[in-house]
């Protein structure tokens, strides 16, 4: 039997995660199904489906969207001909698209533009690879994390940049780094870590649960890149790791010699499906947090979605011709309304 179980912190939603999905919560409550979404609005089973019971239709081509049709792009980023594209097509576009991966966009298109041969390292068909590759991709190169980089030949070996996919383990970043600041002299980098603070963060708890548990568990989808990362991550230290998408998901025997075992979750996984898992292991003395930092960055609603429902507020308080007094806007809460609310309100 189990004795106990560590659980990470931080574990879960991320803030990108938090504002995407409290966006496409706005969108199902605004409008009149179905809304549209554009890829998974996050790479998660249980939350795209909790969204399509509320009548979202996720595409994976804007061709698929009816015209004049309200449209949310996810939080992975587009490629700039689909934003182009949904903008012609649907009645209303909301691009819920992490900071922190407009942020990679921005030094994409600003090293291209320089001149630059840019070594992007990242997963092929990943949703936000895929996009950050079409900003520029004549200047993009799309190596693996675990892919060598002898075949490469820059135009020009003293012109070289290296930006990352977010969600990347550190050690997978750090190693094609130092590979490629060993061939390229001068190699140019982001002016701030290309790695989301919350994937780093969580690989770094993942790696002190790995240091106390027999066995760890991670909740969260196989297409989420920063989910599979912390399973490697674990593996990498040493301790027999697995994903799970439920509790139900579980091997017994996995946890037939676990005294302790860790749990964690993916930026994407709710933590209603954490609290599971710890039920069905049935720890003897319950769980004990294991902290490595506090998290309290905040990304705002997307300012399209911001101005969409300040007109939207303004325009029922000219109908009545006084706003209420004392009625709050529906963004005057938004920090402190959390995505778990949010899941919460569509059921």
């Amino acid at each position: 039997m189990v004795d106990h179980v560590l659980l990470a912190e931080p574990r879960g939603f991320c803030a990108g995660v938090e504002m995407a999905i409290k966006a496409l919560t706005w969108m199902v409550r605004v409008f009149d199904p179905p809304v549209y979404c554009y890829h998974e609005i996050v790479h998660n089973r249980w939350v795209v489906g909790a969204f399509e019971h509320m009548g979202v239709v996720f595409v994976d081509d804007i061709a698929s969207v009816p015209a004049g049709a309200p449209l949310m792009l996810s939080a992975h980023g587009s490629a700039p001909d689909v934003v182009a594209a949904a903008a012609e097509r649907a009645g209303v576009v909301i691009d819920a698209v992490c900071p922190l991966v407009t942020k990679v966009h921005h030094e994409v298109k600003r090293m291209s533009q320089q001149g630059y041969d840019i070594i992007y390292v990242g997963h092929e068909g990943h949703d936000e690879a895929t996009g950050t590759i079409a900003v520029a991709p004549d200047a993009m190169h799309l190596v693996e994390p675990n892919q060598s980089l002898d075949e490469y030949r820059p135009r020009d070996q003293s012109k070289v940049a290296l930006l990352a996919q977010t969600t990347l383990g550190l050690h997978e970043w750090e190693t094609v780094l130092e590979s490629a600041q060993d061939r390229f002299v001068g190699l140019q980098t982001a002016r701030r870590s290309d790695l989301c603070y919350a994937t780093t963060n969580r690989q770094e708890a993942v790696k002190s649960l790995a240091g106390g548990s027999d066995v760890i568990l991670v909740v969260g989808s196989a297409s989420s890149s920063n989910t599979q990362a912390l399973v490697r991550v674990a593996r990498r230290e040493g301790t027999p790791t697995y994903r799970v998408d439920s509790a139900s998901q579980i091997d017994d025997d996995w946890l037939d010699d676990a005294r302790v075992v860790g749990v964690t979750a993916g930026a994407s996984a709710p933590d209603h499906l954490v609290q599971e898992v710890i039920e069905r292991v049935a720890p003897r003395d319950g769980y004990r947090l294991l902290s490595v930092t506090d998290e309290d960055e905040y990304f705002p609603l997307p300012r399209q979605l911001r101005g969409f429902l300040t007109a939207l507020q303004s325009a029922v308080e000219g109908g009545f011709g006084a706003p209420v007094p004392g009625q709050p806007g529906p963004l005057q809460n938004d920090r402190s309304w959390t995505a778990t609310e949010a899941l919460a309100d569509l059921k």
